[in-house]
């Protein structure tokens, strides 16, 4: 099926397009099956379209089942329009710093806890797997995420971090990023030798220069990589040795949790990593011309296929368990 939807520059351009119901059918349908329609049910390609409801009636010999083209994505089962979504997905797209719930649910009329959900859903169409691994020059830094001790109420002070301070009781995030191309992040259970030169050896391709800060546990790397190492508490920069590029991710980052999200559950993080790397690894083209909100927008809206997320399994209710954080 032939993509003929239209290019949207601005968010403005995007609330008037799909502020019709059909429009956003329309616009959907060949991103959702780019071959055609077919049931996601049996496969079969014979159908029939319900037009005052807006969807699908399979003629399959044995199939006859009903089907929207929210079925197989991140909005199944969803009672919310399309329009909501399209124009959720174009804002948390394009939020440099992130956008609240309590936002989302201003502006698009819908309630905080259907913001909330949404806007996870959002962030699991914004988690693409990767395949090969970086080369060339890669910086590798850890980076501690969690509240201040001084400014915790002093009961929740002594349950979490007792007499301790520092990066007790924070989550450790690592981060791998090839200069010049795409940044990868993960929370560890730790910062041991195992846990973080494992994820290096994961995701960094064997004979790349690799440039970490002194943190003991990256001694050893050298046996398959050209490893640097600077210590911060003489120097930051020796020649191509510096972790420069991830320290400006990292206050990307947290400006994001600190400023808008502001308190982040350790089981949901690893959702706002998927979507502060989304928005930095798609901010050019491959050829390093900047990306505008229209094509970041059409990037989310080709990941929604294929991924579902459930209230319970989100929060961790009933029978289910919440996702485990994916591998980087």
């Amino acid at each position: 099926m032939e993509n003929t939807n239209p290019t949207l520059n601005t968010l403005q351009e995007a609330m008037r397009y799909f502020s019709d119901a059909d429009t956003c059918l329309s616009y959907l349908v060949p991103i959702r099956w780019p071959d055609g329609i077919t049931c996601p049910h049996c496969g079969s390609k014979e159908y029939a379209f319900i037009s005052t409801r807006k969807i699908w009636r399979c003629k399959g010999n044995t199939c006859k089942k009903q089907f929207s083209v929210k079925i197989g994505t991140v909005m199944e089962d969803s009672p919310l329009g399309l329009d909501k979504w399209l124009c959720g997905i174009w804002l948390i797209a394009n939020a440099k710093n992130g956008i609240s719930s309590y936002e989302v649910h201003r502006s698009l009329g819908i309630t905080q806890k259907s913001a909330w959900f949404l806007l996870h859903r959002i962030r699991l169409a914004m988690q693409f797997g990767f395949t090969a691994k970086l080369k060339g020059e890669v910086e590798v830094d850890e980076t501690y995420i969690g509240g201040k001790a001084r400014n915790m109420h002093k009961k929740k002070r002594d349950e979490k971090i007792g007499n301790n301070t520092g990066t007790v009781g924070k989550a450790i995030v690592i981060g791998v990023l090839e200069r010049g191309g795409e940044v990868r992040t993960k929370v560890i259970a730790d910062n041991k030798k195992k846990t973080v030169q494992g994820e290096v050896r994961a995701n960094v391709e064997a004979g790349a220069f690799v440039a970490t800060d002194a943190l003991k546990s990256y001694e050893g790397l050298g046996v398959d990589y050209v490893h640097e190492a600077v210590d911060h508490a003489t120097e930051y920069v020796r020649g191509a040795c510096h972790t420069n590029g991830l320290e400006n991710y990292w206050s990307l980052l947290k400006r994001c949790i600190k400023g808008t999200y502001v308190s982040v559950e350790p089981f949901h993080l690893f959702r706002y990593l998927d979507e502060q790397a989304f928005r930095y690894n798609q901010r050019k083209h491959p050829n390093g011309d900047k990306k505008n909100d229209g094509e970041r927008f059409v990037d989310v809206v080709g990941g929604i296929a294929g991924k579902r997320l459930t209230y319970k399994k989100l929060t961790g209710t009933g029978d289910e368990k919440p996702v485990s954080p994916p591998q980087l």
